[in-house]
Protein backbone atom coordinates (compact mmCIF):
# COMPACT_ATOMS: atom_id res chain seq x y z
CA UNK A 1 0.00 0.00 0.00
CA UNK A 2 1.17 3.76 -0.02
CA UNK A 3 0.48 6.74 2.42
CA UNK A 4 -0.76 9.76 1.27
CA UNK A 5 0.34 13.47 1.83
CA UNK A 6 -1.77 16.37 1.18
CA UNK A 7 -0.85 20.43 2.27
CA UNK A 8 -4.08 22.41 2.56
CA UNK A 9 -4.45 25.83 3.72
CA UNK A 10 -8.61 26.89 4.09
CA UNK A 11 -9.02 23.82 1.20
CA UNK A 12 -12.78 22.91 2.42
CA UNK A 13 -14.35 23.55 -1.39
CA UNK A 14 -11.55 21.46 -3.09
CA UNK A 15 -10.38 18.81 -0.08
CA UNK A 16 -13.72 16.81 -0.46
CA UNK A 17 -12.54 16.05 -3.84
CA UNK A 18 -9.24 14.89 -3.88
CA UNK A 19 -10.33 12.39 -0.73
CA UNK A 20 -12.78 11.23 -2.60
CA UNK A 21 -9.98 10.38 -5.44
CA UNK A 22 -7.39 8.44 -2.81
CA UNK A 23 -9.73 6.54 -0.54
CA UNK A 24 -8.21 3.28 -1.43
CA UNK A 25 -5.10 4.37 1.09
CA UNK A 26 -5.22 3.37 4.39
CA UNK A 27 -3.09 5.91 5.66
CA UNK A 28 -3.91 9.56 4.43
CA UNK A 29 -2.13 12.37 5.98
CA UNK A 30 -3.45 15.78 5.85
CA UNK A 31 -0.74 18.88 6.95
CA UNK A 32 -2.73 21.91 7.72
CA UNK A 33 -1.83 25.71 7.56
CA UNK A 34 -4.28 26.57 10.37
CA UNK A 35 -7.05 26.63 8.20
CA UNK A 36 -10.26 29.31 9.56
CA UNK A 37 -12.87 27.42 7.35
CA UNK A 38 -14.00 23.63 7.21
CA UNK A 39 -10.85 22.08 6.26
CA UNK A 40 -10.13 19.84 9.28
CA UNK A 41 -13.41 18.68 10.08
CA UNK A 42 -13.87 17.62 6.17
CA UNK A 43 -10.48 15.79 6.59
CA UNK A 44 -11.24 14.07 9.88
CA UNK A 45 -14.62 12.73 8.45
CA UNK A 46 -12.71 10.97 5.54
CA UNK A 47 -10.60 9.46 8.49
CA UNK A 48 -7.52 11.16 7.68
CA UNK A 49 -4.71 11.85 9.77
CA UNK A 50 -4.12 15.51 10.73
CA UNK A 51 -1.79 17.68 11.74
CA UNK A 52 -1.39 21.48 11.62
CA UNK A 53 1.90 23.26 11.22
CA UNK A 54 2.24 26.95 10.64
CA UNK A 55 3.50 27.66 7.14
CA UNK A 56 6.79 29.50 6.41
CA UNK A 57 7.83 28.17 3.10
CA UNK A 58 7.16 25.14 0.70
CA UNK A 59 10.25 23.54 0.77
CA UNK A 60 10.52 24.15 4.48
CA UNK A 61 7.52 22.75 5.33
CA UNK A 62 7.42 19.66 2.85
CA UNK A 63 10.80 18.60 4.21
CA UNK A 64 9.40 19.06 7.58
CA UNK A 65 6.34 16.46 6.73
CA UNK A 66 8.46 13.55 5.53
CA UNK A 67 10.66 14.10 8.30
CA UNK A 68 8.03 14.23 11.31
CA UNK A 69 4.97 12.34 10.19
CA UNK A 70 4.54 8.79 10.79
CA UNK A 71 3.69 7.22 7.41
CA UNK A 72 2.42 4.21 7.94
CA UNK A 73 3.91 2.46 4.52
CA UNK A 74 7.40 2.86 2.88
CA UNK A 75 6.12 4.48 0.06
CA UNK A 76 4.46 8.29 -0.23
CA UNK A 77 2.30 9.80 -2.59
CA UNK A 78 2.14 13.54 -2.62
CA UNK A 79 -0.82 16.39 -3.84
CA UNK A 80 -2.67 19.26 -3.33
CA UNK A 81 -6.34 19.77 -2.69
CA UNK A 82 -7.10 20.72 -5.93
CA UNK A 83 -5.58 17.65 -7.73
CA UNK A 84 -7.54 14.51 -8.19
CA UNK A 85 -6.44 10.80 -8.74
CA UNK A 86 -7.25 8.78 -11.42
CA UNK A 87 -8.23 5.24 -11.49
CA UNK A 88 -5.53 4.46 -13.97
CA UNK A 89 -3.34 6.21 -11.94
CA UNK A 90 -4.12 4.33 -9.08
CA UNK A 91 -3.41 1.47 -10.53
CA UNK A 92 -0.56 2.05 -11.75
CA UNK A 93 1.03 3.93 -8.56
CA UNK A 94 0.20 0.46 -6.14
CA UNK A 95 1.76 -1.16 -9.06
CA UNK A 96 4.82 0.62 -9.04
CA UNK A 97 5.10 0.64 -5.28
CA UNK A 98 4.88 -3.26 -5.64
CA UNK A 99 7.58 -3.74 -7.62
CA UNK A 100 9.85 -0.67 -7.51
CA UNK A 101 12.94 -2.15 -8.69
CA UNK A 102 15.67 0.17 -8.13
CA UNK A 103 13.48 3.24 -8.34
CA UNK A 104 13.36 5.28 -5.38
CA UNK A 105 10.69 7.91 -6.60
CA UNK A 106 8.51 8.05 -9.42
CA UNK A 107 7.14 11.10 -11.68
CA UNK A 108 3.65 11.02 -13.08
CA UNK A 109 1.93 13.11 -15.95
CA UNK A 110 -0.42 15.80 -14.61
CA UNK A 111 -3.41 17.50 -16.21
CA UNK A 112 -4.16 20.66 -15.91
CA UNK A 113 -7.82 21.87 -16.71
CA UNK A 114 -8.79 25.86 -17.63
CA UNK A 115 -12.00 26.42 -18.59
CA UNK A 116 -13.28 22.82 -18.77
CA UNK A 117 -10.11 21.76 -21.23
CA UNK A 118 -7.04 19.86 -20.78
CA UNK A 119 -4.39 22.51 -21.28
CA UNK A 120 -2.17 19.91 -23.08
CA UNK A 121 0.08 22.39 -25.10
CA UNK A 122 0.27 25.55 -22.76
CA UNK A 123 1.20 23.23 -19.74
CA UNK A 124 4.81 24.32 -18.45
CA UNK A 125 5.74 21.00 -16.88
CA UNK A 126 3.84 18.45 -17.05
CA UNK A 127 5.65 15.53 -14.95
CA UNK A 128 5.81 15.87 -11.05
CA UNK A 129 8.12 13.82 -8.95
CA UNK A 130 5.26 12.52 -6.62
CA UNK A 131 5.54 8.68 -5.69
CA UNK A 132 8.43 8.44 -3.11
CA UNK A 133 10.29 6.84 -0.25
CA UNK A 134 10.31 9.85 2.44
CA UNK A 135 13.71 9.33 3.69
CA UNK A 136 15.12 9.61 -0.21
CA UNK A 137 13.28 12.92 -0.56
CA UNK A 138 13.89 16.09 0.11
CA UNK A 139 12.91 19.56 -1.71
CA UNK A 140 14.69 22.62 -2.76
CA UNK A 141 13.64 26.56 -3.39
CA UNK A 142 11.04 28.66 -0.98
CA UNK A 143 7.88 28.22 -4.02
CA UNK A 144 7.70 25.58 -6.64
CA UNK A 145 9.93 23.61 -5.03
CA UNK A 146 12.18 20.99 -6.64
CA UNK A 147 12.28 17.83 -6.05
CA UNK A 148 15.31 16.34 -4.92
CA UNK A 149 15.72 12.52 -4.98
CA UNK A 150 18.57 10.49 -3.63
CA UNK A 151 18.09 7.68 -6.12
CA UNK A 152 16.83 6.48 -9.25
CA UNK A 153 13.85 7.72 -10.74
CA UNK A 154 10.60 6.00 -12.67
CA UNK A 155 8.01 6.77 -14.15
CA UNK A 156 4.16 5.99 -14.14
CA UNK A 157 1.49 5.91 -16.53
CA UNK A 158 -1.64 7.45 -15.77
CA UNK A 159 -2.93 11.07 -14.79
CA UNK A 160 -3.24 13.32 -11.91
CA UNK A 161 -5.64 16.01 -12.82
CA UNK A 162 -5.03 19.54 -11.67
CA UNK A 163 -8.04 22.12 -11.33
CA UNK A 164 -5.96 25.76 -10.20
CA UNK A 165 -9.12 27.49 -11.31
CA UNK A 166 -11.49 25.57 -9.57
CA UNK A 167 -11.95 28.71 -6.73
CA UNK A 168 -12.09 31.35 -9.94
CA UNK A 169 -9.35 33.13 -11.38
CA UNK A 170 -9.15 35.92 -8.52
CA UNK A 171 -7.90 33.75 -6.03
CA UNK A 172 -5.29 32.07 -8.76
CA UNK A 173 -4.03 35.67 -8.94
CA UNK A 174 -4.03 36.16 -5.37
CA UNK A 175 -2.39 32.90 -4.60
CA UNK A 176 0.37 33.73 -7.78
CA UNK A 177 0.70 37.21 -5.81
CA UNK A 178 2.07 35.45 -2.96
CA UNK A 179 4.38 33.28 -5.16
CA UNK A 180 5.82 35.91 -6.43
CA UNK A 181 7.28 37.58 -3.75
CA UNK A 182 8.52 33.74 -2.83
CA UNK A 183 10.16 33.85 -6.52
CA UNK A 184 11.55 37.14 -5.93
CA UNK A 185 12.91 36.04 -2.49
CA UNK A 186 14.20 33.18 -4.11
CA UNK A 187 16.25 35.53 -6.90
CA UNK A 188 17.75 37.40 -4.53
CA UNK A 189 19.04 34.66 -2.58
CA UNK A 190 20.43 32.87 -5.49
CA UNK A 191 22.18 35.59 -6.64
CA UNK A 192 23.68 36.29 -2.93
CA UNK A 193 25.13 33.23 -3.09
CA UNK A 194 26.26 33.74 -6.11
CA UNK A 195 24.07 30.48 -7.54
CA UNK A 196 25.00 30.18 -11.03
CA UNK A 197 23.71 28.17 -13.80
CA UNK A 198 25.01 25.99 -16.61
CA UNK A 199 24.00 26.35 -20.48
CA UNK A 200 24.84 22.89 -20.82
CA UNK A 201 22.54 21.33 -18.15
CA UNK A 202 20.17 24.00 -18.49
CA UNK A 203 19.65 22.04 -22.02
CA UNK A 204 21.42 18.93 -22.20
CA UNK A 205 20.72 17.51 -18.68
CA UNK A 206 19.11 14.26 -18.55
CA UNK A 207 17.81 14.73 -15.22
CA UNK A 208 14.49 17.11 -15.37
CA UNK A 209 14.62 18.35 -11.62
CA UNK A 210 18.18 19.54 -12.14
CA UNK A 211 17.64 20.88 -16.06
CA UNK A 212 14.63 22.40 -14.85
CA UNK A 213 16.69 24.36 -11.82
CA UNK A 214 19.36 25.59 -14.48
CA UNK A 215 16.53 26.41 -16.69
CA UNK A 216 14.82 28.97 -14.12
CA UNK A 217 18.19 30.30 -13.43
CA UNK A 218 19.02 30.59 -17.03
CA UNK A 219 15.24 32.25 -17.68
CA UNK A 220 15.56 34.38 -14.76
CA UNK A 221 18.74 36.61 -16.69
CA UNK A 222 16.82 37.16 -19.88
CA UNK A 223 15.60 40.67 -20.34
CA UNK A 224 11.34 40.81 -21.45
CA UNK A 225 10.97 37.90 -19.14
CA UNK A 226 7.06 38.36 -19.25
CA UNK A 227 7.18 38.36 -23.16
CA UNK A 228 9.51 35.74 -23.67
CA UNK A 229 7.10 33.70 -21.57
CA UNK A 230 4.39 35.07 -23.70
CA UNK A 231 6.44 33.53 -26.27
CA UNK A 232 7.39 30.47 -25.49
CA UNK A 233 4.13 29.04 -23.85
CA UNK A 234 1.32 30.17 -26.76
CA UNK A 235 3.88 30.29 -29.30
CA UNK A 236 6.84 27.82 -28.65
CA UNK A 237 5.12 25.24 -27.08
CA UNK A 238 1.50 25.41 -28.71
CA UNK A 239 -0.43 27.21 -26.71
CA UNK A 240 -2.62 27.98 -29.52
CA UNK A 241 -3.66 24.91 -30.38
CA UNK A 242 -5.90 25.21 -26.44
CA UNK A 243 -8.05 27.71 -27.64
CA UNK A 244 -9.00 30.62 -25.65
CA UNK A 245 -8.18 28.72 -22.55
CA UNK A 246 -4.60 28.50 -23.63
CA UNK A 247 -4.30 31.94 -24.44
CA UNK A 248 -5.92 33.03 -21.26
CA UNK A 249 -3.69 31.18 -19.33
CA UNK A 250 -0.33 32.06 -21.63
CA UNK A 251 -1.26 36.01 -20.30
CA UNK A 252 -1.74 34.81 -17.10
CA UNK A 253 1.31 32.91 -16.67
CA UNK A 254 3.04 36.25 -18.68
CA UNK A 255 1.74 38.32 -15.68
CA UNK A 256 2.61 36.12 -13.44
CA UNK A 257 6.05 36.34 -14.24
CA UNK A 258 6.11 40.36 -14.80
CA UNK A 259 5.03 40.45 -10.49
CA UNK A 260 8.21 38.74 -10.08
CA UNK A 261 10.30 41.21 -12.06
CA UNK A 262 8.44 43.68 -10.20
CA UNK A 263 8.88 42.21 -6.79
CA UNK A 264 12.44 41.53 -7.27
CA UNK A 265 13.24 45.33 -8.04
CA UNK A 266 11.34 46.47 -5.24
CA UNK A 267 13.29 43.99 -2.92
CA UNK A 268 16.45 44.83 -4.80
CA UNK A 269 15.83 48.69 -3.36
CA UNK A 270 14.46 47.77 -0.06
CA UNK A 271 18.00 46.04 0.62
Amino acid sequence: MISVLILTRNEQQDLPGCLASVVWSDDVHVLDSNSTDLTVGIAKNFGAHVVQREFDNWASHQNWALKNIPFKHPWVFYLDADERVTTELQQHLLAAADAPGDAIAFRVQRRDFYLGRWLKHVQASPYYMRLFRPEKMRYERLVNPISIPDGPVGLVSGYLDHFPFSKGVGFWLERHNNYSRFEAEQILANRAAHAKFSLWSALFERDFNKRRHHQKELFYSLPLRPLLKFFLLYVAKGGFLDGRAGLTYSILQSFYEYMIVLKTRELEAKR
